[in-house]
């Protein structure tokens, strides 16, 4: 009679999901109280750009393997649907403690350092004359505002381009309902933080980009009342698909393949915890977006800009110096 055998099966943990566990793991530098601020607000950056590329090609990979017919799936060990099911849990609840740990952590220590990131509201009379200069002067011409009108105008979103979504009211016709409308945020053409005129001697004043816009939205859409605003991002499926690897010219698929991956379909559509349901609805409709497609995070996306603040790191301090 055989001995019986002293080895245990070892449950196997999908790859994908185990990847999450490392991007987590990213995401435990940045609340290290240990580490330099200026360090754990790139670590910050780092898991960020880490998530986007991660739903551009394995999570699209995973979508188009739920969409696959019955007899394929049935080949498969796992079930892509529950697979997909736990990685935007898994995300969902590590983007809830990013925005506790950038909120309540990251912004505080900045400020015991004189940093400040002011939102709109935070301006004085002279920031606010600033801001509104900086908007005319530099970002009019590439924020594009659009209303949408269901069934009727789909405007394309840019692959990783943020967008503000609108939620405001008709001036002449308060009860008129809801209205919406987009604008592009053009993180993609200026820098993404803005130092601002100091409020006090010693200390630095920044504003996020965002927040220029939101600050600005009424000068845009001047037949409404503007009810609030919430940041969107589109995610693009940027996976390489070659039908037939050993016919043909390899290279030129390639780059063909390689030009599409800014214009496919949804991979993960990012908006604000705080937007309305109703607004989250029109946006799914107007854009055709399934529910696998929808993620929530905090105030502000594209967080990977993080890393190019105007705020130096210090090798001799935990104290970050901003550039002069």
């Amino acid at each position: 009679m055989a001995a019986p055998s002293t080895e245990t099966e070892t449950p196997l943990v999908n790859r994908d999901i185990s990847w999450l566990s490392f991007n987590y793991r990213v995401l435990q530098e940045a609340k290290d109280p240990s580490v330099p601020l200026f360090e754990r607000l790139k670590f910050l950056a780092i898991y960020s750009s880490n998530l986007n590329e991660f739903f551009r090609v394995r999570v699209a990979w995973m979508r188009n393997l739920v969409r696959v017919g019955r007899k394929t799936k049935k080949e498969f060990d796992y079930d892509p649907k529950q697979i997909l099911k736990d990685i935007l849990k898994i995300v969902d609840r590590h983007q809830e403690e990013f925005s506790h740990i950038f909120e309540n952590q990251i912004v505080p220590e900045l400020r015991q350092h004189k940093i400040y990131l002011l939102r709109r509201l935070d301006l004085n009379k002279e920031q606010k004359e600033f801001v509104e200069n900086y908007f005319h002067d530099h970002m009019l011409p590439f924020v594009q505002p659009v209303l949408l009108v269901k069934n009727k105008i789909r405007p394309f979103l840019n692959n990783a381009q943020l967008y503000m979504s609108i939620l405001m009211r008709d001036k002449e016709d308060p009860n008129g309902g809801d209205h919406y409308a987009i604008v592009k945020i053009p993180s993609d053409h200026l820098p993404r933080f803005i130092e601002l005129p100091s409020a006090a001697p010693g200390r630095r004043d920044l504003i996020i980009l965002d927040d220029i816009v939101r600050h600005s939205i009424s000068w845009m859409f001047p037949g409404y009342n503007i009810v609030d605003t919430y940041s969107i991002k589109l995610t693009r499926d940027a996976e390489l698909y070659i039908d037939d690897e050993f016919s043909g010219d390899l290279i030129q698929k390639i780059k063909t393949s390689l030009t599409r991956r800014h214009v496919g379909p949804a991979s993960r559509f990012v908006y604000d915890r705080e937007m309305p349901a109703e607004l989250m609805v029109f946006i799914k409709e107007s854009f055709g977006l399934e529910k696998y497609d929808l993620l929530v995070e905090g105030r502000y996306h594209n967080n990977f800009d993080f890393s190019a603040s105007p705020i130096s790191a210090s090798s001799n301090s935990n104290i970050p110096p901003c550039l002069p």
